[in-house]
Order: C-alpha cells, then sequence, then structure tokens
C-alpha cells in the first residue's frame, strides 16, 4: 500500500482516535527513545517521540493498536490495512 504524504496526518488523525477509543491515551513527548505502549500505574499510555517523522509515528502507533487488541474490533478497511501493514515495516 503506497501512501500519500498528504494523507499521513489524516490516518495518524484515525489512529489517535481509535486508541483513545480502546481506552489508551497518547503522549508526544521529547527524548532519546522511538516509542511504544506500556502500562504506566494502571492506565494503557502509547509514547511517541515528538521528534518523529510522520511516518515513524503510524508505525509506532500501529504496533501499539496491534498490543492493545485491534484486530478483534471493527476498523474501517483502509486504516487496518495500514496497521497490518505498518506493522510489517517496523
Amino acid at each position: 500500500m503506497k501512501i500519500k504524504e498528504k494523507e499521513l496526518e489524516s490516518i495518524l488523525q484515525d489512529l489517535k482516535e481509535i486508541a483513545q477509543q480502546m481506552g489508551a491515551k497518547i503522549r508526544f513527548e521529547r527524548g532519546d527513545f522511538k516509542g511504544g505502549y506500556c502500562i504506566l500505574k494502571d492506565s494503557k499510555v502509547i509514547v511517541i517521540n515528538k521528534l518523529s517523522n510522520l511516518q515513524r509515528k503510524i508505525i509506532i502507533l500501529s504496533a501499539a493498536l496491534k498490543e492493545l487488541g485491534a484486530e478483534d474490533i471493527y476498523l474501517p478497511p483502509k486504516i487496518r490495512e495500514v496497521i497490518e501493514e505498518m506493522d510489517e515495516t517496523k
């Protein structure tokens, strides 16, 4: 699947909404890390490096959604394809 640069921001927004619906907090922080999913004091948290490019943010968020069980809920076909494909490119 080839994603146009213009679509990346929209896809990132869709992925953030799905993560929030699944009960996860998303934090964009600065630091020397890639990012990922963790549980912090019983809260689901996805931390993403604020300095990463859009594609890297989508890859991290896609992997985190898979860990949260996104394959068990309804997702629009395009978003499901993005999650499956981006996670493979990690």
